[in-house]
């Protein structure tokens, strides 16, 4: 088939199906449940998968609400994993629209399993939950589920639409400062304050931040500041994000941002111990020849570019997919600024009829861009020699 009667019938089984799968959406955002606690949703997902014809290992790679799904016989000579995302937000449910993401690279997958022969390509669906929490895709990462596929993708919604934006880097943290109690008023001088400790390290963050790259990011909280303002505090602790476009020069702040937490230790007199929260994220890997297949399925399905690919968007757990295959995970708009994800509007708009449109868009952005690189050999190839040419400069 050529690559014109491949769409046609890819578009057709997407129009077919696009009720199931913004039913399923739906129903999330009705259920919302989440990270690691996605129970019902990642059961809901294999259920509608299996329904299609697919064999699902689930629970998937040691996690209970992960899942892998796949369709035929296996026999080609490439392999696509479809990301599905399905975990919610404490409090404000899908305001991620982690629904709608899953139930695009469903349909996709769905839609595309007729055409596994033409594109000598084996379609697989990847349920990856907790990606609001400890990134579960870091994980499959490093255990080398995404080793052997030459390209992995979803699509995530926002309040722009982009072919490719920046991933940055990220490590999470927690400094937990430990002093000696006193009473603050009639013998202050018996105490040693790990709020203070805290409250230090974070001056000294905000003083280097004039010292670091411009896409550096470093926030945080303070977490148990302390029993009552007539004791010195014994205990207190900082929860730090740090964030860079670059793997190896975030490694090189971390240590910066660890001698903010030992001066203040030295400074106050008390002691810190530091634990990692969630696997590091990775940034995002660009593979030029990918993008610019992105941008062509941008202006096929007539979806404005009306954000900035050079913009620092946040960051994904999709990034330590990236150093692993060939991966993307273009923005599609389904709000206006100022309504941006994480927020109780946006959350609204997913269940509404913009984030109904989003499946068949998103669910036809992800088709077209498997069409187009695995019907194209030519294509195919300098997409895998771009990649290894990345991640030997950067590995």
């Amino acid at each position: 088939m050529s690559y014109s009667e491949l769409k046609e019938k890819t578009k057709a089984l997407i129009t077919a199906n696009l009720t199931e799968l913004t039913g399923y959406s739906d129903y999330l955002c009705m259920h919302p449940e989440i990270s690691g606690k996605e129970y019902e949703s990642s059961k809901k997902a294999v259920t509608l998968l299996e329904k299609h014809g697919f064999t699902v290992e689930y629970p998937f790679a040691g996690m209970d609400t992960a899942f892998k799904a796949i369709h035929g016989n296996q026999n080609h000579k490439n392999k696509v994993a479809l990301l599905a995302e399905y975990d919610a937000l404490p409090g404000i449910g899908h305001a991620c629209g982690h629904s709608i993401s899953g139930a695009m690279s469903m349909l996709a997958a769905i839609s595309l399993v007729q055409c596994q022969d033409e594109l000598d390509a084996d379609i697989h669906v990847i349920g990856t939950p907790a990606e609001e929490t400890v990134g579960t895709k870091c994980e499959m990462a490093d255990r080398g589920i995404f080793d052997d596929y030459e390209m992995a993708m979803m699509v995530h919604i926002d309040n722009q639409s982009v072919p490719v934006v920046n991933m940055l880097a990220m490590d999470s943290y927690i400094y937990t400062f430990k002093g000696k109690p006193a009473h603050a008023a009639a013998a202050p001088w018996e105490g040693k304050n790990a709020f203070n400790g805290v409250q230090l390290m974070f001056h000294g963050i905000d003083m280097l931040r004039q010292h670091v790259k411009p896409d550096v990011r470093m926030h945080g909280i303070i977490v148990n500041p302390g029993d009552a303002p007539n004791i010195v505090p014994e205990e207190c602790s900082a929860e730090i994000y740090i964030r860079a476009l670059d793997r190896r020069y975030l490694d090189k702040v971390k240590v910066m941002v660890d001698d903010c937490a030992k001066g203040a230790a030295i400074a106050t007199q008390t002691t810190y111990s530091k634990e990692i929260t969630a696997s590091p994220f990775d940034n995002m890997l660009r593979v030029k020849t990918g993008i610019d297949s992105l941008y062509e399925v941008f202006d096929e399905l007539n979806i404005e570019v009306t954000g900035d690919p050079n913009q620092v968007w946040g960051s994904s757990d999709v990034g330590n997919v990236s150093f692993k295959c060939p991966s993307f995970q273009p923005l599609l708009k389904i709000a206006n600024p100022p309504i941006a994800v994480h927020t109780r509007e946006m959350a609204a708009i997913v269940s509404a009829e913009e984030g109904h449109k989003a499946v068949e868009k998103g669910a036809s952005i992800i088709a077209l861009q498997v069409i187009k690189i695995f019907s194209d050999l030519e294509k195919l190839k300098q997409i895998r020699k771009e990649f290894e040419g990345i991640t030997k400069c950067t590995i």
